[in-house]
């Protein structure tokens, strides 16, 4: 089985590291389109290989999608960050023209791949690599949610003093300030999180994982990698070993929690098949509220790529 990570930058080197340490297929491809960037990655992993003990093989290609053929997955983590004078719409138009090239690309040597999209703006470039496959959603969905997730999952583990592992959270909705964490799906080893932390705690932590990506950029000055990298492979994971492990992914809509028609985090069940499920919760008035909040606003930037008019079929 094989692999291919499409963008050999921070993310997708990270992406295809953590898949070459999991041993999960023989072959992991790095493709970029910089000349020697992937292949100089791809063989710094190989010689890990020797010292942290895995079998995959890396390997890194410029433009060869030949290479990709016969790929079970395909994490796609190409496109730009918004620059200095960037409008929202120049994003937007840059990225799912690479988003576009990539994915159709990909699918032409590779047309029965599950299809992970990493690039931003997320949950239009989801929609973008949809349009671009001709795949059904099941097929093509993004990484988010699992990366959100991780955020307030660490949050409350620095506030609690406790590990990251035995914390257990569900997060909704668009990726970026309208995404929706549920504390009351939150637990501890079991333990509501609302027996162990006051409101003020909780809604400390919940603001700051809506705005856990523009914390790191004022950091470092650009957007994170490791935790982003590792979410993508996780999914891969999930789909490779049939794990039907359930996750917060970015999927299209067609009725559930009353929403048509877009692209937004919301539970699935995530195995050898794609998304085997679309798990539907309860939510609270409240909840629900924030979760059409954050699909409106997702809508309104689909639609911006719809008037675009880069496609003339629908997702």
């Amino acid at each position: 089985m094989k692999i291919t990570v499409i963008g050999a930058g921070n993310v997708g080197a990270t992406c295809a590291d953590v898949l070459a340490h999991k041993e999960l297929v023989k072959d992991v491809i790095l493709l970029d389109i910089k000349e020697g960037m992937a292949e100089g990655k791809a063989l710094d992993m190989w010689q890990a290989a020797a010292i942290e003990n895995y079998d995959t093989r890396v390997t890194g290609v410029t433009n060869d999608y030949e290479a990709t053929a016969g790929s079970s997955v395909v994490v796609i983590t190409s496109g730009i960050p918004r620059k200095p004078g960037m409008s929202r719409d120049d994003l937007i138009s840059t990225n799912a023209k690479i988003v576009k090239d990539v994915t159709e690309n990909a699918v032409k040597y590779s047309p029965d791949a599950k299809i992970i999209v990493v690039a931003n703006p997320l949950d239009v470039m989801t929609y973008t690599a949809c349009l671009a496959s001709g795949k059904d959603t099941r097929s093509v969905f993004g990484m988010a949610g699992i990366l959100d997730t991780a955020r307030f999952k660490a949050f409350i583990a620095t506030a609690l003093n406790c590990s990251p592992k035995d914390v257990q959270t569900l997060l909704m909705g668009g990726h970026g300030d309208t995404m929706v964490p549920l504390p009351r799906y939150t637990t501890v080893s079991g333990i509501p999180l609302t027996d162990l932390m006051d409101k003020e705690t909780i809604d400390a932590i919940v603001d700051r994982t809506r705005k856990g990506g523009g914390e790191l950029v004022k950091l470092m000055g650009t957007s994170a990698w490791y935790a982003p990298g590792a979410a993508a492979a996780q999914m891969a994971e999930s789909i490779i070993r049939d794990q039907h492990r359930t996750f917060p992914v970015c999927v299209g809509l067609k009725g559930e929690y009353g929403i048509h028609d877009i692209f937004l985090g919301v539970p699935v069940k995530l195995g050898l098949n794609g998304i085997e499920e679309i798990i539907e919760v309860e939510l609270t008035d409240d909840e629900k509220k924030l979760l059409d909040e954050s699909a409106n606003a997702v809508k309104g930037v689909m639609g911006i790529l719809d008037d675009m008019k880069f496609f003339s079929n629908k997702c």
